[in-house]
């Protein structure tokens, strides 16, 4: 059952225009259509909200392993741990963001009406989960190699920009930290939900006067990177 709230199927002729800008001729266009919709728009009471969600899921597996297959080929010569914090810069919830700005993917959301009316269209975390729901439409709609193609497109240069590896989040803040004179970043758990096989974790950290943060992942590692990359932000704005 629809929401009451809903906005009438959002703009038609931006979805077109974002799937010509994907460069892939869609055998099932509803696939792109479920890929921009958020679950506020079309939800089931006591169901599952027909929304994007799944396939944020889906999209964020194929953006990993074709993002990881790049990195393998083209720095043939770094280790697994230069690779891996290259790969966190990739595939993070900003470059997911930045390329939905570019492919133009909030104009053709399709949002509740009090969601557009709350500008959740420039929201960049709505817009990162839609941009791995599109890329797992690519996948679904014609298997790998659109996907493929479509991420070699956007994170291509991307990949390139940097000659060396980016820092660990976590070694930066500390470095930066001890730079200020202040003691070492603390890192402290104030969360955890989910099963016990897949846990989820919040962590929180501080440095002496900067405000705490918190990220939150999968893994406790994930969560505290998270933590430092915006307690990071927030200490150098």
């Amino acid at each position: 059952m629809a929401s009451t709230d809903a906005a009438p199927g959002g703009d038609k002729g931006a979805r077109q225009a974002l799937a010509r800008r994907l460069g892939h001729d869609f055998a099932k266009p509803d696939l792109l259509e479920l890929a921009l919709t958020h679950a506020s728009h079309n939800s089931r009471p006591g169901g599952v909200a027909v929304s994007y969600e799944r396939m944020e899921f889906l999209g964020d597996r194929v953006l990993g392993l074709v993002v990881a297959d790049l990195l393998y080929h083209r720095f043939s010569g770094e280790d697994e741990g230069a690779l891996a914090r290259r790969f966190a810069v990739l595939v993070r919830r900003e470059t997911l963001a930045a390329v939905a700005g570019e492919i133009e993917l909030g104009k053709a959301l399709i949002l509740a009406r009090g969601e557009e009316e709350a500008g959740s269209q420039e929201n960049p975390a709505i817009l990162s989960d839609c941009c791995e729901a599109v890329i797992a439409a690519l996948y679904l709609d014609g298997g790998l190699e659109p996907a493929r193609r479509f991420i070699a497109a956007y994170w291509t240069a991307r990949l390139e920009a940097d000659p060396t590896p980016p820092k660990d989040a976590k070694t930066e803040l500390q470095e930066w930290a001890q730079g200020q004179g202040l003691p070492l970043p603390r890192y402290r758990e104030v969360g955890r939900h989910g099963p016990a096989h897949e846990p989820h974790f919040t962590i929180e950290v501080t440095v002496e006067g900067v405000s705490p943060a918190e990220g939150s992942g999968s893994s406790k590692r994930q969560a505290e990177q998270s933590a430092a990359e915006t307690l990071l932000g927030r200490a150098k704005s």
